[in-house]
């Protein structure tokens, strides 16, 4: 007898029980606001309106399916099983949080507070929840197949993003390394810089593209679903021991970036979760490319 589905809702605190858990009360946290120029009442808000939507979102799960929820600071704790439905409610980088962490599963991502959010990953309502679990159990929804990122250490660490990876030192220290393409005849450059930065076509839309503009947009951005990543070089630094000649480029579904520390420590952490990073030190090397795994994300 098969198991019946299970929806996993995923959920973060939002900044109104941030600010009370921090000054014991709601009229010490209005009063924390109130002395910063801002109103506690907005930020109550939108507290309710993430509240009504995960409430929304609970009643239109199937009375005979399982449920569960699991907050984004516990994700690197939870364990997801092959037959569940994510339901991310909240914003899109919420569904950019959960996605390492998944093998397949499809991905409902719910707008909790319409309108702040650009709605990129979080594409749905709360009150169209019901039908679209149905579809995405079943198979029979429409699915857009997201390209991810992965970086792969010579010690088997393996770290994977839906947006971008980032390589680089801790803080603001210099990062060393030496920096080449596995398809361009073994040759490399040492660097100095503030990090290297390899985007997706989601990430297209988020910290790549800033990057990008920077660089006046030369290449052309990949699309969501496109298997090819960009990758810059953040402020290469020139000397007589390293160059700034490979600061950015393109990688093909089979192509791979790979780096070779040489700093004391370099760390490697994606879509923005610092605490869950993969840790290098002197000599190591990594290889960053397009993952075999992507996000399957109900349309």
């Amino acid at each position: 007898m098969s198991l019946a589905p299970r929806v996993v809702l995923v959920h973060r605190t939002t900044e109104y029980e941030e600010l009370v858990a921090r000054h014991g009360t709601h009229g010490q946290a209005a009063f924390f606001l109130a002395s910063r120029g801002r109103d506690i009442a907005e930020v109550a808000e939108r507290h309710h309106r993430t509240r009504r939507a995960l409430a929304d979102v609970t009643s239109a799960i199937p009375l005979t399916w399982r449920q569960s929820r699991v907050e984004r600071a516990d994700l690197d704790r939870f364990l997801f099983a092959p037959e569940d439905v994510v339901v991310v409610v909240g914003q899109d980088g919420l569904v950019a949080n959960v996605a390492k962490y998944l093998a397949g599963q499809p991905v409902l991502g719910i707008d909790s507070d319409p309108g702040r959010n650009p709605g990129v990953l979080v594409r749905h309502r709360p009150e169209n929840t019901g039908p679209l679990l149905t579809a995405a159990q079943s198979a029979r929804g429409t699915f857009d197949e997201l390209t991810m990122v992965e970086a792969v250490a010579d010690d088997t660490q393996r770290l994977v993003a839906l947006n971008e990876i980032y390589l680089g030192a801790v803080g603001h220290q210099t990062a060393r390394y030496r920096l080449g393409l596995e398809d361009d005849g073994g040759v490399v450059e040492a660097q100095a810089s503030s990090g290297v930065l390899i985007g997706t076509g989601t990430g297209a839309t988020s910290w790549i593209r800033s990057v990008w503009q920077e660089r006046g947009g030369q290449l052309r951005l990949p699309s969501p679903t496109e298997e090819r990543l960009l990758w810059y070089v953040r402020e290469a630094w020139p000397s007589p021991a390293t160059g700034t000649s490979r600061v950015a480029g393109e990688l093909a579904a089979a192509a791979r970036l790979h780096l070779t520390v040489e700093s004391e420590r370099l760390v490697a952490f994606g879509d923005g979760m610092e605490t869950d990073a993969v840790e290098l030190t002197w000599g190591q090397t990594v290889r960053v490319g397009v993952c075999r795994e992507r996000l399957r994300l109900v349309g």
